[in-house]
């Protein structure tokens, strides 16, 4: 049996009533989901808000009306992980974005680290490379049936980034150097971990030192060398299982 879609929307309607699934996501659920009456489908406001519904009748060529059975509200966890993503070149940095989401990140930070490939400008170029990332994110969340939608938040400078790091409860920077695992390093058992993870070209060493007297602690992840891509993803999971937010 497969999971029941979800969709975004801007308010949860109440249990028992009639409701029209339009805009964009009617559209997906009535011409590319293909949604008929009778089957099911989850609604949710991605901040923790679930409806559990199915779909009653065709509302037009691009809506669908529902009816809610059930409505929820699913906690936020208790250890929240916020990704610093360095920028990363062509569309590694959405698939980085993406997989991380899938694999459980509560936010994102874009992170303008010293030897990224890529560059955000402040202008209309930086905006749509800043929305290529929101999307990315949207869908991925929405792919996994995730209750709580991941915010990107404006890219930082290293500077700006280790007065982040020195407001989280726990900061990690992922480092080659690091002598200390990650499946060595004391975590809190509620608030949040920011989890710093370099460009292909690594955090080089001002910035190590940086991240690090702001209370980063340098951490690797075993002898490979991940891509900057695909980091954060591997790291979620490890975090995941040790802050038992996979026995949920």
């Amino acid at each position: 049996m497969t999971t029941a879609p979800l969709f975004l929307v801007d308010a949860l309607p109440a249990a028992g009533a009639e409701a029209v699934l339009d805009g964009p996501e009617g559209r997906h659920a009535a011409t590319v989901r293909r949604l008929r009456p009778g089957e099911e489908l989850v609604l949710s406001d991605g901040r923790g808000g679930v409806a559990h519904a199915s779909v009653v009748a065709a509302a037009g060529r691009d809506a669908l009306s529902v009816r809610v059975a059930s409505v929820e509200t699913v906690p936020a966890p208790a250890v929240r992980v916020v990704v610093a993503q360095a920028l990363v070149k062509g569309d590694r940095g959405e698939l980085a974005v993406e997989t991380a989401t899938e694999a459980g990140a509560d936010g994102f930070v874009p992170w303008r680290a010293a030897r990224c490939v890529a560059r955000w400008d402040d202008g209309p170029r930086g905006a749509k490379a800043l929305e290529r990332w929101r999307s990315s994110v949207r869908e991925a969340a929405k792919q996994a049936r995730r209750p709580w939608q991941p915010e990107v938040a404006a890219p930082l400078s290293t500077p700006q980034l280790a007065r982040r790091v020195a407001e989280a409860d726990t900061a990690l920077v992922l480092h080659e150097s690091a002598r200390t695992g990650l499946a060595d390093v004391d975590l809190p058992a509620a608030g949040e971990v920011l989890l710093a993870v370099g460009p292909e070209g690594g955090v080089d060493d001002g910035e190590l030192a940086a991240l690090t007297a702001a209370g980063a602690v340098p951490v690797r992840l075993g002898p490979e060398v991940l891509r900057a891509s695909t980091a954060a993803c591997v790291a979620l999971g490890a975090l995941a299982v040790r802050t038992g937010r996979w026995a949920r």
